[in-house]
């Protein structure tokens, strides 16, 4: 639905379908079968699902095996419950869909700029021993859009004989997938449908089969049109990231100068996401208020916002529940311009009086 006259400023809970992903959607609707159906109508639509994940791996620069799945979450939840690890650890600031499938697991903390220090993950991994970990953690935070730097994070885990798995549902085409075992991707956080995500794996020997599609690792009829709009997105690019760079170091600036908090300053942040707060107001109110000027924003992530309960990752890097009660979320899209981030900073200096 389009709303005229309002501003989008939500793009980590999604991202606008792209006019390009409708198009190729509709024409793969158009010639829809059952790609596991052996005539020569699914033997077509097999085809067709193929070079749809072909084109999104050589998109993404991914030379291994792509499972396709409903979203970010199965991905994520496949990879928790069906890895040979003998432990799994997962991050204070990891998303909620992690920790609903493993609340048992070792928690790894953060610092107050919400990043993953060297010497804590170590010191966990060093504790299991000789147990096989699976280790998972976020590549860029949906709340604050902190990046872990993977990289050195990744060469502990391997050290210590782990298995990583990445959530990358926020920068899956906006910067390049880290080097990781297991990648949860999701379609609709980069311009493509709701409904389709995968999980990127580097040797299916890492995880149990289940299922009878997608190699036996899946059951259920294939999502044809949903993953060729995926593929779709995907080769869309992120040509307009310098922008979006450019956008929020303005947005940043601004909000500062006027009292304003920003979350993890001094850490190394996607360009899409910021966390804001608005010291003595509180987010909820500020949500109805930038709403009725016609602006959408959130606070916390989309999948728990709407419970308006304290903010997990916040208070994890250090929040008292006051302070991480008056953050909002602020994330940027392909088509935001410099007079959306003028016409957003007029209204938050409305409300902040």
């Amino acid at each position: 639905m389009h709303l005229p006259d309002r501003l989008y400023f939500d793009h980590a809970a999604t991202t606008p379908i792209l006019a390009s992903v409708r198009e190729a959607m509709a024409d793969a609707m158009g010639r829809w079968a059952n790609p596991s159906s052996p005539h020569a109508e699914g033997r077509a639509a097999r085809a067709a699902l193929e070079d749809a994940r072909a084109r999104l791996k050589a998109a993404l620069g991914w030379q291994y095996d792509l499972i396709f799945t409903s979203g970010a979450t199965e991905a994520l939840s496949m990879a928790l419950s069906r890895t040979g690890a003998d432990a799994r650890l997962v991050t204070s600031v990891e998303h909620d869909a992690v920790h609903r499938v493993a609340p048992d697991a070792f928690m790894v903390p953060v610092s107050s700029d919400g990043v993953v220090a060297t010497d804590a993950l170590f010191g966990r991994l060093s504790a299991l021993g000789s147990k096989r970990p699976l280790v998972a953690i976020q590549q860029a935070n949906n709340e604050t859009g902190v990046l872990q730097p993977l990289t050195e994070l990744g060469a502990i885990v391997r050290e210590k004989g782990g298995i990583l798995l990445a959530d990358c549902a926020q920068t899956a085409i906006k910067i390049d997938l880290p080097d990781a075992d297991l990648i949860a991707i999701s379609a609709h956080k980069f311009g493509g449908p709701p409904g389709i995500g995968a999980l990127l794996v580097r040797d299916l020997s890492l995880i149990s089969p289940s299922g009878g599609q997608e190699k036996g690792y899946r059951g259920g009829t294939e999502n044809l049109p949903s993953a060729i709009g995926f593929a779709t997105a995907a080769e869309a690019g992120r040509g307009w990231m310098a922008r979006a760079a450019d956008l929020r170091h303005h947005m940043d600036a601004a909000i500062e100068a006027a009292g304003g908090q920003i979350i993890a300053k001094g850490a190394d942040r996607i360009a899409t996401i910021a966390g804001y707060r608005m010291p003595g107001k509180a987010a909820s109110a500020q949500l109805i208020q930038f709403d009725m000027a016609g602006i959408a924003v959130s606070a916390g992530s989309a999948c728990s916002s709407g419970t308006l309960k304290t903010s997990k990752v916040l208070t994890a890097m250090g929040l008292d529940e006051d302070a991480a009660n008056e953050v909002i979320r602020v994330s940027f899209g392909p088509e935001t311009g410099r007079a959306d981030v003028y016409r957003f900073l007029e209204t938050w200096q409305r409300i902040r009086g």
